[in-house]
């Protein structure tokens, strides 16, 4: 009976593990093609679903496994699977995989998403491509329908994948799209640790870095800083001047005299709040804030936390529900010390002002998104 169990636990445990989140293949193993989303190339915030334009998957319909993360979802990642038959080291030749015939609706969104330069992004083994829906042409438009995926591999792991579209097909009512795709594997000398380097080559992307804007705005910030200052240093010459009359004056004078300048908020500094519990709140959410944001640099220095699909988001969420004693012990502490005796109140608005704040926000965001049926909301209720 032990055998059995041992055997079945065995063969559990080689499934679970034989999946891309291993990111080693054999050869003919599944190789999973992600469509994720589509949205216009100058809004990167503004996504939907890939599948939501008049786009077909591919005819294989069943899928071994599929992962999403709470980073992923709060992120508006929706992952959807392509439908193509992808193996490992097993090159594609030009394949027709659908047909998809476009209706006046249809035709619309096309046109609609052409116009607004919308491009969609899909992962291969967690590594990301981008293409480009269309094109316009005067008043004709096309549809990229070709999809030449190119993939790189170093022994049994992939190192680099690429996307290029071509054949372009004008669309119009009653046009049939004949989607295709190929793949084609190559040897890389690319090692599996190095496969991300290229994505952060500023030159990848392809944007242009705004110099004057940054420019603009540094200079911004130094004038604003050189105001202040003057300001502030005209102040202290007049209240210097004032303090040096007074050294003139006998003591009694002095103590009859107006009190003005600086000297009018001296007691101010070791005089307790009138909002203790609010203030201590604020304090001890700063502390638990700054403690996290530390934390969460140095992982994200000492660990590539940023190759995993919504990794830092959940890392952040995870720090700072770890980090809250900071924040509790930082806000009652100081809440003691002014003299305060409700610290359970205290605790309970130290551990839902945050949250509070973040969440009531997030939840307006969040309806504004599902209006416009965008990837960015979190519905109420599974899919």
């Amino acid at each position: 009976m032990w055998n059995a169990i041992v055997i079945c636990l065995l063969i559990f445990a080689d499934f679970v593990l034989a999946d891309e989140h291993d990111h080693k293949y054999e050869d003919g193993e599944e190789v999973v093609l992600w469509m994720n989303t589509v949205g216009p190339y100058h809004n990167q915030q503004e996504t939907y679903k890939y599948f939501s334009l008049p786009f077909c998957k591919g005819p294989k319909l069943g899928i071994s496994h599929y992962h999403e993360t709470l980073g992923e979802n709060i992120l508006g990642v929706e992952l959807a699977f392509s439908g193509l038959d992808i193996q490992f080291k097993k090159n594609v030749e030009s394949t027709v995989y659908c047909r998809q015939p476009l209706t006046k609706k249809d035709n619309r969104l096309l046109v609609y998403a052409i116009k607004n330069h919308y491009w969609y992004q899909m992962y291969l083994d967690d590594l990301p491509m981008w293409a480009i829906v269309g094109e316009q042409n005067e008043k004709e438009f096309t549809v990229w329908t070709h999809r030449k995926i190119e993939i790189a591999y170093h022994g049994d792991r992939i190192v680099d994948v690429a996307v290029t579209t071509e054949k372009k097909t004008p669309i119009s009512e009653g046009t049939t799209l004949e989607m295709s795709y190929e793949v084609t594997w190559t040897e890389s000398s690319v090692e599996f640790k190095d496969r991300y380097d290229k994505y952060l080559d500023a030159s990848f992307f392809k944007h242009k870095i705004h110099w004057f804007s940054i420019f603009n705005s540094f200079m911004m910030v130094i004038f604003l800083v050189g105001l202040v200052a003057m300001i502030l240093m005209r102040t202290l010459r007049k209240d210097y001047q004032r303090y040096s009359k007074d050294d003139d004056l006998d003591d009694i004078e002095r103590d009859l005299g107006d009190e003005y300048g600086w000297k009018q908020i001296h007691g101010d500094v070791f005089r307790p709040s009138a909002h203790s519990m609010f203030f201590s709140t604020l304090v001890g959410t700063g502390c638990q804030l700054s403690c996290a944001a530390l934390i969460i640099i140095l992982l994200a220095v000492t660990e590539k936390l940023w190759t995993e699909r919504g990794s830092i988001l959940s890392t952040t969420i995870f720090v700072y529900a770890a980090t809250s004693p900071i924040g509790g012990y930082t806000g009652g502490a100081l809440y003691s010390q002014l003299g305060g005796r409700r610290w359970i109140r205290q605790s309970l608005v130290g551990a839902s002002m945050f949250p509070g704040v973040v969440c009531s926000t997030s939840f307006f965001i969040n309806f504004i998104a599902i209006s416009y049926h965008s990837c960015q909301s979190n519905p109420f209720h599974p899919a």
